[in-house]
């Protein structure tokens, strides 16, 4: 069965992101009943430190050094982890903007799962290169700031550069970015633009 992997990085239930992923994936389910969709929240997982072993283990891997068993051991976390993205075919990250950035736990999987010989391999001719295979990838955004019409008033918006770097990095390419915004202010504003973003997410859904 097909699987679409959905990474929930908002804490919130009731989130703005979280309720434009549900838009999506409600019109995702119809368009494609035969899907399995593999719901990862990220603040129920037991993310690992990376540090101690698992850290090591990196090193150990970038100087060409075999793992201990203490080192095999913690870097399987990371592999699990990686298995469980790249076993999908299709990928919906639904996440708010905290400080013009990305959560803290989003940042955290990612740092976990993009480990040398798991996601990418360093050739000294021609570089990083990607070890996953691309696969369309839809990314919801929700901010209190409107970063979609020019009003955001001088603020930066650092989450979709940065994720769109770090998802090619490992070789997810064929990335969609549906900016939900502002969800803050007037009741005027804030409804239309989750109208609008809702309606967009409904339509990508159908050809997902």
């Amino acid at each position: 069965m097909p699987k679409l992997l959905h990474l929930v990085a908002s804490p919130r239930a009731d989130s703005e992101s979280g309720a434009g992923a549900r838009v999506f994936l409600d019109r995702f389910r119809q368009a494609r009943p035969g899907w399995d969709v593999d719901e990862l929240h990220l603040w129920r997982e037991s993310l690992p430190e990376f540090d101690g072993e698992i850290l090591q283990a990196k090193y150990a891997r970038m100087g060409g050094r075999a793992f201990t068993d203490s080192q095999r051991a913690a870097f399987a976390i990371a592999e699990r982890m990686a298995v469980r993205l790249d076993l999908a075919e299709r990928v919906v990250i639904s996440t708010p903007m905290w400080n013009f950035g990305i959560p803290y736990k989003l940042k955290h999987w990612l740092d976990i799962i993009n480990q040398p010989g798991l996601t990418f391999r360093f050739d000294p001719a021609r570089g990083y290169l990607p070890l996953l295979k691309d696969r369309p990838t839809l990314v919801i955004i929700a901010s209190g700031g409107d970063f979609t019409t020019g009003m955001s008033r001088g603020r930066s918006d650092l989450a979709t550069p940065y994720l769109r770097e770090a998802l090619r990095f490992m070789g997810l390419r064929d990335v969609k970015f549906v900016a939900l915004g502002p969800t803050s202010g007037p009741s005027e504003h804030t409804g239309a633009a989750r109208d609008r973003a809702h309606r967009q997410l409904v339509e990508l859904a159908s050809r997902f």
